[in-house]
């Protein structure tokens, strides 16, 4: 199946009308680049997509025929657009949960800080921006400078700050992260990282991403400021353990459990005893990324280096020595595993990492439908199907996990010596 597209068309707050529906190759709804570049053929004139206004068919983010709402930068000539009648109250959507970037205005006033930040440093924008993504998590654009490519990225108010991170990871491994060139609320710069991403990554890869990112994070967890040597420290979500069992508890007593049987959900209240357990397998709290997985690293033959940190927290870092498991090609997986507990044994010889990821396998999908349940409830009823469903699909998993552990995990207890 393929993707269709229509658009409803707006300008300076006025509607113009709508064209569609045409085929774009993409697939999945948050790509939005072959769509800018059909309706500027279509209509002869600037355009950048705002949000998704309504999904016919398709499912997990990708096919049917979507509806967009489409800001034209300049009018476009008489008779291109279709004059039928739209549903006011979708185009008008719900303000109050919408995304800046999905607001025309606030779309131009970002574009013009990413002008004036990049000249600031020298690197003056060359040509028109070039809009890659856009969807209830994210906001991503090319800018063309002198000096090559620059990556815009605008996240939403329950996103991690990126920068933060970023520069976090910067202080003991550089070329570990994006170089950033600006970065404001919610915002940021980066320079383009040549190279593509790891989807297909080798053992070999996948070994020195597993080790070089573990190294950093164990530096992280050693190198606290003095005075902050417990809790979280500023700047970053808490997602240490007690608070994430917490979370779960909660998200059990709330929506995200309503779509479960009672059968599941005593089962997997039954998991939470796994909380105090993963403690007692010794690794430090530290900087994690939250969503660790190939499509986020990105290498030229190379160290992968690693982007996307708007899920990063302060946590057990078991949760990304898990994430990355279920994305890799099979002949990856064991790799990935032997790299992630080795390296925590070596410099946390007190720790059981292997015991914690047999132990945290359901845990991981569980703390994954927290944060599926913490994008439904921040953004607006429009773009809730990209989402609706995981909180309980996510728990789900966490039940099968549990009763049919992954092989490259079970056998890995007992490996450390605990």
């Amino acid at each position: 199946m393929t993707r269709t597209v229509s658009a409803w068309v707006t300008s300076d707050d006025d509607f113009l009308g709508s064209v569609g529906p045409f085929p774009v190759e993409v697939p999945w709804w948050s790509e939005v680049e072959p769509v800018v570049g059909r309706l500027e053929e279509l209509l002869g004139v600037p355009v950048l997509v705002l949000r998704l206004l309504d999904v016919d068919g398709g499912e997990g983010g990708r096919d049917g025929h979507v509806t967009y709402h489409i800001e034209a930068l300049e009018r476009p000539a008489a008779g291109l657009l279709d004059q039928r009648i739209v549903d006011q109250v979708l185009l008008d959507g719900h303000e109050v949960l919408r995304s800046p970037w999905a607001r025309a205005d606030d779309l131009r006033e970002l574009l013009g800080w990413a002008d004036g930040a990049l000249a600031s440093v020298e690197r003056p924008v060359t040509g028109p921006v070039e809009q890659r993504r856009t969807w209830n998590l994210a906001g991503l654009f090319r800018l063309p400078t002198a000096r090559g490519l620059v990556w815009l990225k605008t996240t939403p108010h329950f996103a991690a700050d990126e920068a933060i991170a970023i520069a976090a990871f910067a202080r003991v491994d550089p070329g570990l992260v994006p170089t950033v060139l600006g970065h404001g609320e919610r915002r940021l710069l980066m320079e383009h990282i040549p190279g593509e991403d790891c989807w297909q990554a080798g053992p070999e890869t996948v070994t020195a991403a597993m080790t070089r990112f573990v190294s950093a994070q164990a530096t992280l967890a050693s190198g606290r400021p003095p005075g902050i040597q417990e809790g979280c420290p500023p700047g970053f979500r808490d997602g240490r353990v007690p608070v994430l069992a917490a979370q779960v508890r909660e998200l059990f007593d709330g929506p995200g459990a309503r779509e479960l049987t009672p059968q599941e959900l005593l089962a997997a209240r039954e998991l939470e005893n796994r909380w105090d357990q993963l403690l007692e397998c010794g690794l430090p709290d530290t900087l994690v990324h939250g969503d660790f997985h190939p499509g986020n690293w990105r290498s030229d033959g190379g160290p992968p280096v690693v982007v996307d940190f708007a899920d990063a927290h302060w946590g057990n870092p078991v949760l990304d020595g898990l994430r990355v498991h279920g994305f890799l090609p099979e002949s990856s997986r064991a790799a990935a595993v032997r790299a992630w507990a080795d390296t925590w044994k070596a410099l946390v010889p007190s720790s059981a990492p292997a015991c914690a990821l047999a132990l945290a396998e359901p845990l991981a999908h569980l703390a994954y439908a927290v944060r599926y349940q913490e994008f439904l409830d921040g953004i607006e009823p429009s773009e809730r199907r990209y989402h609706e469903g995981d909180p309980a699909g996510a728990i789900r998993a966490a039940l099968r996990s549990a009763e049919h552990p992954s092989p490259y995990f079970a056998p890995a207890v007992g490996h450390d010596g605990r």
